[in-house]
């Protein structure tokens, strides 16, 4: 039988792509029902940021979604953008931008292949089953060429798997470690088992804060699925207005979203609230995944004692220990989520330079910046609330 020749196509929006095409490459896993492995890659995710205007024209982040073909069969997309700035990214590579600049290049616009405003890892090469490499490799290529025809400084894939960083190892990309602190399942039971494993003082702390946050005279909520209401959405709104104001300036998020969230991704979300005096107070917002939950947005109206770490962190851990999830990621940054049983572990990008100087100075600058990030884990984990922590081996 013949090979197929192979292509690549960018289209600037989801609705030129199939939902049934897209998800057999985002999420076979899920063809039954099941939840996916990775919920931001799905196309109903992806298409919730593009119909709201969370992602498009003003936003620093045109879709340019790249397809893979064989002949006429779709075997590859990646969930590519084009960016003018290094918001909503979380790995940051402003220092970079900066240096070109000063050097007298342009760096913006820049390819990005990635989700949008989402430090959580996952494939971020969505291939068909039986042709990975040639999809993987096709992708590479043709992201890589895209950037070269339309004269764009860089291409960055954030959050990727530790499968893509060491597949890409021979191509013409950097990889860079980064860090972020998970907690994971060692099978517990219940919330007292995983407080089993940690040293005395802070396995007390932990017990304080619950029933510090817990006495804030209201009740807490884990809401998922058809449990979760329009008048949720209205309240988490103002939660995550006030937060994003503070952090990034303004909300990534549009108010649009949530409102398709509440028809498409109601399943795929644990909604976690806080109810005082008949009115929301506090929540926070977690995607499910098939072996993770993904923590993502936190906000509130009245401050209360420790109630950011019951609502984020401690709720966080019952609903992965009842749902039998391996993995709570906790988002970006926060050396805080230490003490509460979240360690330190790596996670991965790749980058491609068009300039070969640049690309050569970055190449040196990861080198050290990986030493350091490993350093930093060590002395982390060292620290960490557990009898016996486990250090994750070293890139």
């Amino acid at each position: 039988m013949l090979e197929q020749p192979l292509s690549v196509e960018v289209v600037t929006s989801l609705s030129e792509i199939s939902p049934a095409v897209w998800d057999s490459l985002a999420c076979p896993e899920a063809a039954d029902g099941a939840p996916p492995f990775d919920p931001f890659t799905t196309y109903r995710f992806l298409k919730a940021l593009e119909d709201s205007g969370s992602v498009g024209y003003g936003t620093g982040w045109d879709p340019c979604y790249m397809l893979a073909y064989s002949g006429k069969e779709t075997i590859g997309a990646a969930p590519m953008y084009l960016k003018s700035n290094s918001q909503g990214e979380y790995i940051f590579d402003h220092n970079w931008a900066h240096a070109y600049e000063r050097a007298g290049g342009r760096y913006y616009p820049k390819l990005q292949i990635a989700v949008p405003f989402t430090p959580a890892t996952g494939r971020r090469f969505l291939t068909k089953q039986g042709h990975h490499d040639k999809a993987f490799k096709t992708l590479i290529q043709g992201a890589i060429e895209f950037g070269l025809q339309n004269k764009i400084s860089s291409l960055h894939i954030t959050f990727c798997t530790k499968e893509e960083k060491k597949a890409a190892k021979n191509m013409p990309l950097l990889g860079r470690v980064t860090q972020q602190f998970h907690w994971q399942n060692d099978n517990y039971p219940n919330f007292d088992s995983f407080l089993s494993n940690l040293s005395s003082r802070k396995r007390k702390n932990i017990r304080k804060e619950r029933s510090t946050a817990n006495d804030f005279g209201g009740t807490i909520s884990v809401l998922t699925g058809a449990d979760i209401r329009p008048e949720h959405w209205d309240a988490f709104w103002v939660f995550y207005q006030d937060t994003g104001a503070r952090k990034w300036g303004q909300p990534y998020l549009s108010r649009a979203f949530f409102e398709i969230a509440q028809d498409v991704l109601r399943d795929d979300i644990a909604l976690v609230l806080a109810e005082r005096n008949g009115r929301f107070i506090a929540g926070a917002l977690n995607f499910i995944g098939k072996e993770a939950l993904y923590g993502r947005y936190w906000g509130c109206v009245e401050q209360h004692p420790c109630l950011h770490f019951e609502l984020c962190y401690y709720r966080a851990i019952d609903f992965a220990i009842s749902r039998g999830l391996k993995t709570v990621e906790a988002g970006a940054q926060g050396e805080h989520k230490l003490a509460r049983g979240y360690l330190p572990r790596h996670t991965y990008s790749l980058h491609w330079l068009a300039d070969e100087g640049f690309h050569s100075a970055v190449a040196t600058y990861l080198r050290e910046e990986t030493k350091a990030i490993n350093q930093d884990i060590d002395i982390l984990t060292s620290y960490g609330p557990f009898r016996k922590a486990n250090v994750e081996e070293k890139e």
